[in-house]
């Protein structure tokens, strides 16, 4: 009977093993089919970013067009814009070259850049373009159209245009600032356009052409054109710290743009130091410590804060501070500072030098070098002194005792 259970177990036991491996095997399977790759053997399309735009009238249409390979293998695309309305100069670039067809790897999309210019007396309306791309053994083919509406332009509307890439600038109040403005004139004549701008009282504001020193209130440009202008702010010297607009005004007759600019002034960190009476040396003795004042003073428009000191000292000299750091110290403040200066046991009668320093926020620091004096002690000369008249009682006693012989 026992071994016909051991038989029925053992059954069992291989049972549930088959159905583990199969079903593993199963599992294995279906990951399989899941991972296989279900794209198309071959397989392209061209797309613009967008199928339907709107612009003004004498405005260029720029934005990328793609070339997607959704195939399995690498593909040479060609692609032609098979279609250009009247009017209109149509390139497509990669890089700085013209391009008409591209290497694509499988399953990768390529960009191309599309530049769409009308000439100055295209008039409103309706304008399709067409881009036909196939591979290079024309098997496959992809078409996409591209619908640009123009709009007659408002007078004055948008006829100038102001772009920068960094309106927000931040420095010491003590520095210069200087914006790059890109000034275009959209326009469809020449114009001359004049500069102003509105800052802060007692600010100095002005504008430059790029990379030159030169100052200018106005320039001329050609219509379409662009040019950039440096604006140079100079904050005054008592300016606080904070957030300060500057007001750019582009203007030609009765059309113009406006420019927000900002300055964020940190301050001025500086800092000052020295002893309260001027005085910058020192007497001491080997061994003894010696106090000497010294003041530190926020001659800087800013909050300094984490003051900290140190010293330049000859070897096993000690030099202390009492307090060993300034948590914050406003402008025009003063603080006073213990300075324990101790020199080495085994230093020599003599002058030394001892640096001094203080270090504040932003490269603030100052330097105090004090003139240190060591002296003998008073006991080393009481006992010179001792041995000095030892030896004259000596040589008295000598003269006398030779004397009476």
């Amino acid at each position: 009977m026992s071994r016909m259970r051991m038989k029925q177990g053992l059954f069992l036991l291989i049972a549930m093993m088959c159905i583990t491996l199969l079903s593993s095997a199963l599992v294995f399977a279906a990951e399989e089919k899941e991972k296989k790759d279900t794209r198309p053997e071959r397989g392209i399309a061209v797309y613009s970013e967008f199928s339907t735009v709107s612009v003004a009238k004498g405005e260029t249409v720029r934005m990328d067009l793609t070339l997607e390979n959704k195939g399995r293998a690498d593909e040479t695309i060609d692609v032609t814009i098979s279609t250009v309305p009247k009017g209109w100069k149509a390139t497509m670039k990669g890089g700085s070259f013209l391009v008409a067809g591209m290497y694509v790897t499988n399953g990768k999309s390529r960009n191309l850049s599309l530049n769409l210019e009308p000439e100055k007396s295209l008039g409103p309306g309706t304008y399709t373009f067409q881009f036909d791309a196939q591979t290079a053994d024309a098997k496959f083919k992809s078409t996409h159209k591209l619908t640009v509406n123009v709009q007659e332009r408002t007078p004055g509307s948008d006829d100038i245009q102001i772009t920068t890439s960094y309106p927000v600038l931040r420095g010491q109040t003590d520095a210069k600032f200087e914006f790059s403005l890109e000034v275009m004139n959209k326009s469809e004549s020449d114009r001359t356009f004049n500069l102003a701008a509105v800052g802060p009282e007692k600010w100095e504001i002005n504008f430059k052409p790029a990379y030159e020193a030169k100052q200018i209130s106005s320039l001329r440009m050609k219509a379409g054109q662009s040019q950039t202008v440096a604006v140079e702010v100079s904050p005054a010297r008592e300016a606080k710290s904070g957030d300060y607009p500057v007001m750019v005004r582009i203007s030609s007759g009765e059309q113009k743009a406006e420019a927000k600019l900002m300055v964020v002034l940190t301050g001025i960190f500086k800092l000052d130091a020295g002893t309260p009476t001027g005085i910058l040396s020192l007497e001491t003795m080997v061994g003894k410590p010696a106090i000497v004042s010294l003041f530190v003073k926020n001659t800087g428009s800013a909050v300094n804060r984490n003051v900290s000191f140190s010293s330049f000292k000859p070897e096993n000299w000690e030099v202390k501070f009492n307090p060993e750091k300034i948590e914050a110290l406003e402008p025009n403040a003063l603080k006073q500072v213990e300075v324990t200066i101790t020199p080495a046991k085994e230093a020599l009668v003599g002058d030394y030098s001892v640096g001094l320093m203080v270090d504040g926020e932003k490269g603030s620091s100052k330097t105090v070098e004090i003139r240190t004096t060591v002296r003998a002690s008073t006991a080393w000369g009481w006992i010179g002194i001792g041995i000095i008249l030892f030896v004259i009682a000596g040589l008295c006693g000598l003269f006398i005792w030779l004397g009476r012989r």
